[in-house]
């Protein structure tokens, strides 16, 4: 539905000519269709070389270049927010650490790159799994693990981390530190030794366990959350996060559970959903945006509002159209945005985008194109 209105005076029967074709040519326009750079081109080419056309835009879009790439699966794992399967979908302080690649979901630390098996939305946690990482059915010479402190991300304490094929000489076995637990942990590294995969590290089955050592975390090894084997000298690591019949290590469960923290979501992410959008942030602030299925982006929801103003002026003598509504549905406006243009003969004219939160008064310029009728140049 549009809503036009309009204030003379008017010069001549020309320039309600002129009125009458922008106005039947926005009333016939959704939002949906066109972009509003499709918009301006089509408006240019209606307007005579002698007008100055400058246009005021309202609206709760933020960038109506980005693409709806965010998608709620990547491979079998459910994305939800805060996370995201591309850069700037779900919260920025996750993108920085986890994406969808090629339909694997990774998070990605200093030490590198582990696959995101599974997360649990209500209970605020993720299992991952380090594909250097020993089980019972395969063990290998690992790599390091870490996490870092600056991530969303806190080792659970369900976990048991499990060191194997360590030296004799190994800082693990320090007497004056008593990092290893010798009490259940003995029965946990019978176990492991106990498996046929133990020929991957080059010991026999049912090895002595006094090479091996089970912790609780590994947050005593150096800064942050990290396992720095070569510094341990063991060759391999285990992590076990559910034991089901303890007995059997077959049935254990082997992966890392991390623990994130649930205080991202908010009214508004929960809104920009129930619209059928993906919360996600947009420009060089970071700031929340809801990526819509159309590929736009606003910084509300999908059922936004987009009012825009007019002011034409033609030979000195300025008409004005005051408001113009381009309403896909009724939805609250928070924030808003000014798109200024101005026509000058063939030479073309600049085009503005820039963003103004109303919550933080933060402004960010988006986007500058310079095109003429035989030239579109984008900066």
């Amino acid at each position: 539905m549009s809503v036009f209105s309009f204030a003379p005076p008017f010069s001549s029967h020309a320039d309600l000519s002129l009125l009458q074709k922008l106005k039947n040519f926005i009333n016939t326009m959704s939002f949906s269709s066109p972009t509003p750079t499709q918009f301006l081109i089509n408006a240019f080419l209606l307007l005579q070389s002698q007008t100055l056309f400058f246009l005021t835009l309202q609206a709760d879009h933020v960038n109506p270049t980005t693409k709806g790439t965010c998608h709620d699966t990547c491979g079998t794992v459910p994305v939800k927010y805060p996370f995201g399967t591309e850069f700037g979908c779900g919260h920025p302080d996750f993108a920085r650490y986890v994406k969808c690649n090629g339909g694997t979901l990774q998070l990605t630390t200093g030490a590198g790159s582990y696959t995101i098996s599974s997360i649990d939305y209500p209970s605020n946690t993720i299992i991952v799994t380090d594909p250097l990482m020993s089980n019972c059915t395969s063990m290998q010479n690992s790599g390091s693990f870490s996490l870092d402190r600056a991530s969303p991300f806190t080792i659970a304490d369900e976990n048991i981390f499990v060191l194997l094929g360590c030296s004799t000489t190994s800082p693990v076995f320090d007497p004056d530190q008593d990092l290893c637990d010798t009490g259940s942990g003995y029965r946990v590294c019978r176990g492991m030794y106990s498996c046929k995969g133990v020929a991957g590290i080059g010991l026999p089955t049912n090895s002595p366990a006094s090479t091996c050592c089970v912790y609780d975390s590994p947050m005593g090894f150096g800064s942050g959350y990290e396992l720095d084997l070569p510094k341990l000298q063991c060759s391999s690591y285990t992590s076990i996060y559910e034991f089901g019949d303890e007995g059997d290590p077959m049935k254990w469960r082997f992966g890392v559970l991390l623990e994130y923290n649930d205080s991202y979501y908010s009214s508004g992410c929960r809104d920009c959903e129930e619209s059928q959008g993906f919360c996600g942030f947009s420009g060089l602030d970071q700031s929340f945006a809801c990526i819509c299925p159309n590929g736009m982006n606003t910084t509300v929801n999908c059922f936004g509002r987009v009012p825009v103003s007019l002011s034409i002026f033609r030979s000195n003598i300025p008409f004005n159209i005051e408001e113009v509504c381009l309403e896909r549905d009724k939805g609250p406006r928070s924030s808003h945005q000014h798109m200024y243009c101005r026509f000058s003969g063939v030479l073309g004219f600049t085009f503005h985008w820039k963003r103004q939160m109303r919550k933080d008064g933060s402004s960010v310029q988006l986007q500058s194109i310079t095109f003429s009728k035989k030239l579109l140049e984008c900066k």
